[in-house]
């Protein structure tokens, strides 16, 4: 479907940008303790996972380790390496798990600076055009296009969900840095490779997939060596079923956010702030939020919209302009879309296995007009 786009008039623009101007100093010292307190909820999670690993396979250990392993990246990697935190006081997203630090701030499949080139710059930068290299229905057109059942088709997509970090993000992030420096050996876009003779499958290897494995899956069990061979096996067996859990999680709260048939998919780039900022909202969906539980169970991704708009914020400024952002668009017509997790999972299943598209927008203005209020369009 292609249709032209209809932006609203530059106020709204103008009181979105107001909005995001009056959160960035709105409880800078709150904002960094709130990092603070789910910094250490995400370590605390992991040491009562590690000491519950012991009592041999159970799952409150499984959960606990994969808790830790969820807001380590969702909630202070993701917002720090925005640099949602530099000026309120806290970690500096620019250096934020570079080097020797990568083992204490954030240790992951995904390559720090390679998350950084290719979510902070390419996806949020092209958000929903054919070039994001995070675009569902572009990257599984293969998998949409198959003449499968469609019940081999959802294996599939579940296969996905359960490796996706380590088959999908880690490769895809590194193939796109590689691509930036012009290492890349021709590599085109979404093609990564486990080759270890290309620089991309190297760095795969020695710098993604070798580290990680050896870290949680051969240390991690080698600690409860001296307790015995089955307990070292039990706590092997908690810490890669941690590693799918945490993996599903990641895919159920991650994905979702900008596949849908609600949801606008962009066929040139964006034209002018107002029009980029149109498209954040019109891209992407928000989930249930509000509550400490419940926003740190969606790793405060339920807040898509306004990290779109915003993505150098912290966590609780998303959540201190929700509801005035969603009263905005209500008063200038523009859609903004929020609906529980499980039923954007479900509109995103159906993108990948082809069941459903996006809708398409071609066309749009460069600009809005101007206009003083809403009574006036």
């Amino acid at each position: 479907m292609s249709r032209p786009a209809d932006l609203p008039p530059a106020a709204f623009f103008d009181a979105v940008e107001a909005l995001g101007r009056a959160q960035r100093d709105a409880d800078p010292a709150g904002d960094l303790a709130h990092l603070r307190r789910v910094a250490a909820a995400g370590r605390a999670l992991t040491g009562l996972g590690v000491l519950l690993a012991g009592l041999g396979p159970n799952p409150l250990s499984i959960v606990a380790l994969s808790l830790g392993r969820f807001a380590r990246w969702t909630m202070v990697g993701h917002h720090v390496c925005h640099r949602g935190y530099d000026k309120v006081g806290g970690p500096a997203g620019r250096s934020f798990g570079e080097g020797w630090r990568r083992a204490v701030d954030w240790f992951d499949w995904l390559v720090p600076a390679a998350w950084k080139h290719e979510h902070n710059q390419l996806h949020h930068y092209r958000l929903n055009e054919a070039r994001d290299p995070d675009l569902v229905e572009e990257n599984l057109s293969w998998l949409r296009a198959a003449e499968w059942p469609l019940a081999v088709k959802r294996v599939v997509v579940a296969f996905f969900a359960l490796t996706w970090r380590w088959v999908y993000y880690a490769p895809n992030t590194l193939a796109e840095l590689h691509r930036a420096a012009d290492a890349g050996e021709g590599l085109p876009r979404n093609a990564w490779t486990w080759d270890p003779r290309r620089p991309a499958g190297r760095d795969l290897w020695l710098r993604s997939l070798l580290p990680y494995t050896l870290v949680h899956f051969v240390l991690f069990p080698c600690l409860f060596l001296p307790f015995g061979v089955e307990v070292a096996a039990g706590a092997l067996l908690n810490s890669l079923l941690a590693e799918l859990l945490v993996n599903a999680h990641a895919f159920l709260v991650i994905v979702p956010n900008h596949a849908g048939p609600d949801l606008l998919r962009f066929d040139a780039p964006a034209r002018g702030k107002h029009a980029f900022a149109w498209r954040q909202i019109r891209g992407s969906a928000n989930f249930r939020t509000g509550g400490a539980v419940n926003d740190f169970l969606h790793g405060y991704l339920n807040y898509q919209i306004e990290h779109h708009l915003w993505p150098d914020l912290p966590m609780r400024a998303y959540a201190r302009a929700a509801p005035e952002l969603r009263a905005l668009c209500a008063t200038w017509g523009v859609p903004y879309v929020q609906e529980s997790v499980w039923r954007r999972l479900g509109h995103t299943v159906r993108i990948m296995t082809g069941e459903a598209s996006m809708a398409r927008e071609a066309g749009a203005p460069a600009e809005a007009p101007a206009c003083a209020s809403p009574a006036a369009r």
